[in-house]
């Protein structure tokens, strides 16, 4: 890269099961423009100097449609000056939005955005109300269901469901520490009096999961308690140029030094995160084995494990706090989460690079390499 541009701040709603956790009933707009505010207040940023807010969303119809991004600057009382564009990736939009504030910037669009992400799983159902899908698309299983994906790939890389459930375990272990720790306080907006994330179950066993039936194929090996919970959150983080950060006293968090994106067929679509991976590594100029923090979208345990596998992970540095599978997986939401968290863990625990990475639905992989300065 050309220019440098830098993390300033992290920011996040608390993550809540959808349908029956403490933020079902509040509207997705409403629910970004809050983190948008908490953010904005939280880093004392100049309004006046954003550019953009570019805003990812899985499903962007109804309370989520009409241009969300451009709602949330109304709603989250940011002057009419700053633009507003709602990006969609699927689970990566709010990744994607990252990678399109740092296009913008190193192309010399704009010093300042705000980069991020909203779903509400409660209000705005998978797919949308409406989906229209292209017959021949159908045929193809381009949209082949998630669960199955992760099916596929369990049996592809002969990933028991003993395994699944020791990974999902660990996610829901570091979580209930990392909560008890206070370590999600600082980047948590507290949403009507909610500031606690609500799908970690530290009760959860290897004994309560054994019992669970197989979710989505009667004799497959993904059950729920292997699999990222519908959720409704959403995320944000400041996007700047060094530049700009530098004269306006903000606190670069971290550097990014490598984006990508990747295909892959649909029916694996969870072993995007590879690709992706290696790609944003080599256009950083180094390898997985710099890398000290990962932070990986457990979408499902079976899709995590398979990259892992793949990858090479050192399973030490993997999700340090726990990950979807515990925390929740608000789709829009989620790539600037793991992001942001990534460049938090770097200056909690003093390290140098960092991996966030994630599949996306429809055969896709999306990943970032930060620094820390």
């Amino acid at each position: 890269m050309s220019k440098n541009v830098v993390i300033c701040g992290f920011a996040r709603s608390p993550f809540t099961q959808a349908n029956k956790g403490q933020l079902a009933k509040v509207r997705p707009d409403d629910l970004a423009a809050e983190v948008v505010k908490g953010l904005v207040k939280n880093n004392s940023i100049k309004v006046d100097d954003v550019e953009d807010l570019i805003l990812g969303c899985a499903f962007p119809e109804a309370e989520q449609g009409m241009n969300l991004a451009r709602n949330v600057v109304f709603l989250s009382g940011l002057p009419h000056s700053v633009g507003g564009v709602t990006v969609n990736r699927f689970c990566a939009s709010s990744m994607q939005a990252i990678h399109q504030a740092v296009g913008a910037i190193i192309s010399g669009s704009g010093e300042l955005f705000i980069a991020g992400g909203v779903e509400s799983m409660s209000r705005v159902p998978m797919a949308g109300f409406n989906p229209m899908l292209n017959p021949s698309l159908i045929d193809m299983d381009a949209y082949i269901g998630m669960g199955h994906t992760a099916e596929n790939l369990a049996k592809k890389h002969s990933i028991s469901r003993a395994k699944q459930e020791e990974m999902a375990l660990a996610s829901h272990q570091k979580a209930a520490k990392a909560k008890d720790e206070g370590s999600f306080k600082e980047e948590i907006i507290s949403i009507n009096g909610i500031n606690e994330d609500g799908c970690i179950r530290p009760d959860t066993s290897l004994e309560s999961m054994a019992k669970l039936k197989p979710a989505f194929d009667k004799d497959g090996v993904v059950t729920a308690g292997t699999s990222s919970p519908l959720t409704d959150g959403a995320s944000a983080v400041i996007i700047c140029s060094e530049d700009y950060a530098n004269s306006n006293n903000l606190e670069i968090m971290a550097f990014i030094r490598g984006m990508a994106v990747s295909g892959c067929s649909p029916e694996v679509m969870g072993i995007g995160p590879v690709l992706s991976s290696q790609k944003a590594l080599k256009r950083a100029g180094i390898s997985l084995k710099d890398i000290d923090i990962i932070e990986m979208n457990e979408a499902f345990a079976a899709q995590s494990l398979a990259c892992v596998e793949e990858l090479g992970i050192d399973m030490k540095k993997l999700n340090l706090h726990g990950g979807a599978i515990s925390l929740g997986h608000p789709l829009g939401a989620s790539g600037a989460r793991i992001t942001g968290k990534a460049a938090a863990l770097l200056e909690v625990t003093n390290k140098r690079f960092a991996l966030s990475t994630m599949c996306v639905g429809g055969g896709q992989g999306c990943a970032t390499v930060l620094e820390r300065p």
